[in-house]
């Protein structure tokens, strides 16, 4: 018989900001664990051997409403802003068209940014294809 994997809860009421994200998920996925704080960090955290288990896990997001709300279009500009500052020269003209496009309510938002970097682990995505992803709107 299969062990079940393990389920790891990420509360959407408990971040407002990407950074807090990045807070909840040292909390919940890696507790006293140093890690980059940023997408491709958190790329490596789902792929494992962070703390995570290397077979596999569900990551449950709960209150994935609020998190649309809180990780949507203002915190996508102000996460755009601040990559522009930080970003190569070569890049600068991509983040760019993503903030205009942010600041007319459109294009992925950092909230599609997680959903994605997850998704690439799920079954027939891009990376290991051992996360699975439980979306819930409330708890």
């Amino acid at each position: 018989m299969r062990t079940p994997k393990k389920r790891y809860i990420l509360d959407g009421r408990g971040f407002s900001t990407l950074e807090e994200f990045y807070d909840e998920v040292s909390r919940v996925l890696i507790p006293g664990e140093s890690w980059g704080r940023n997408l491709d960090a958190f790329n490596d955290i789902l792929r494992g051997g962070f703390g995570t288990p290397g077979e596999g896990f569900i990551l449950e997001w709960r209150y994935l409403a609020v998190s649309r709300q809180r990780l949507g279009c203002p915190e996508t500009i102000r996460q755009l802003e601040q990559r522009l500052l930080e970003c190569h020269p070569d890049n600068r003209c991509h983040v760019v068209e993503e903030l205009e496009l942010a600041r007319k309510g459109k294009g992925p938002t950092v909230l599609d940014w997680l959903v994605e970097i997850i998704g690439e682990h799920r079954e027939g995505g891009s990376q290991r294809g051992d996360v699975e992803l439980d979306l819930r709107e409330g708890a």
